[in-house]
C-alpha cells in the first residue's frame, strides 16, 4: 500500500518537477494499479493551504479535492480509533504536528509506505518513506 503525503498530493497534482524521480515512478507505477491511498486529513490540509493562499490550484477547494481523487483514483482512508489512539502515543514519534501525526500513524498501522519529502516523517522509527 503506498500512502501519499500532503506534499506529495500538491506536487503530482500542481507541480510534479517537485517530486523525487522515486516517488514519480512510485506514483506512476502504483497509480496504473489503483493502490495509491491518503489520510482523510491530507484533504483538510489542501483545503487549509487554499484558504491561507499558501497554494493556488486555480479553482474551486472542493472541485480542485475531487479531481485530485479522481485523477490518481486516490483512495481515502478515514482516521479510525486505532489510528487516533496510535497517533497520540508520543512514545513513537516526537513530532508535533497533528496532521502528521495522523498521516504516519496510518501508514504503519496499514503496513504501508509513505511517500513524503517531510524530513521530520523521514526520521520516524518504523515508518517506511519514499522519497
Amino acid at each position: 500500500m503506498i500512502i501519499l503525503d500532503t506534499c506529495a498530493i500538491i506536487y503530482d497534482a500542481l507541480d510534479p518537477k517537485q517530486l523525487s524521480k522515486k516517488a514519480q515512478q512510485c506514483i506512476e507505477q502504483y497509480g496504473k494499479e489503483n493502490l495509491l491511498y491518503c489520510s482523510d486529513i491530507s484533504l483538510w490540509e489542501i483545503a487549509m493551504l487554499i484558504q491561507k493562499k499558501r497554494i493556488d490550484p486555480g479553482i474551486e477547494t472542493e472541485a480542485f479535492l475531487e479531481l485530485i481523487l479522481e485523477s490518481r483514483r486516490l483512495q481515502v482512508i478515514n482516521i479510525t480509533s486505532k489510528i487516533a489512539a496510535f497517533s497520540a502515543e508520543e512514545a513513537w514519534m516526537k513530532h508535533f504536528d497533528p496532521a502528521d501525526r495522523i498521516i504516519a500513524a496510518t501508514t504503519i498501522v496499514h503496513q504501508g509506505k509513505l511517500v513524503t519529502c517531510d524530513k521530520k516523517l523521514q526520521q520516524v522509527t518504523d515508518l517506511h518513506v519514499i522519497w
